[in-house]
C-alpha cells in the first residue's frame, strides 16, 4: 500500500538582527488570535497556557518595537485582542516569504524523494 504524499512546506524563521526571532509557532499564535478574538482563547486552543502565549507576544512586541496585537482587560464585559497593523503586515510577509521559499525548494525536495525512491529499492 503506497501512503499518500503531502505537500512539502517550508516553515520559515525571521531574525531581524540579533533578537527578533519569528517562526511557525508565533505565527500560527497570531493566526488563533485573530481567528479567537482573544488571548486566552487562542491559547487555549494551540494548546498553551495563557502565561505561555503571552510570553509569545511580548517577545515579539518587543524585538520589533511595535505591537503586533492590541489586548482589552478582562472582566464582566469580557475583554480579548486583536491584530495591530503591524501584525497583519507581519503575517502577509510571512506568508509570502513561507510560499517562496516551499516554490524555491520544491525541485530539490522532488529530487529528495526521487534519491529516496531509489535507495529504499
Amino acid at each position: 500500500m503506497k501512503t499518500r504524499e503531502r505537500p512539502q512546506v517550508i516553515r520559515p524563521r525571521i531574525r531581524l538582527g540579533e533578537a527578533v526571532v519569528v517562526g511557525p509557532g508565533k505565527i500560527e499564535l497570531l493566526r488563533a488570535i485573530v481567528r479567537h478574538g482573544s488571548i486566552s482563547a487562542a491559547s487555549r486552543a494551540l494548546g498553551m497556557t495563557y502565561k505561555r502565549a503571552w510570553s509569545l507576544l511580548n517577545e515579539v512586541n518587543l524585538g520589533f518595537g511595535v505591537p503586533v496585537i492590541t489586548s482589552l482587560a478582562g472582566g464582566s464585559g469580557g475583554g480579548g485582542a486583536t491584530i495591530t497593523p503591524f501584525g497583519k503586515s507581519l503575517l502577509e510577509h510571512y506568508d509570502a516569504m513561507e510560499a517562496a521559499c516551499t516554490a524555491a525548494a520544491d525541485p530539490h525536495l522532488k529530487a529528495l524523494r526521487r534519491a529516496l525512491a531509489r535507495h529504499s529499492e
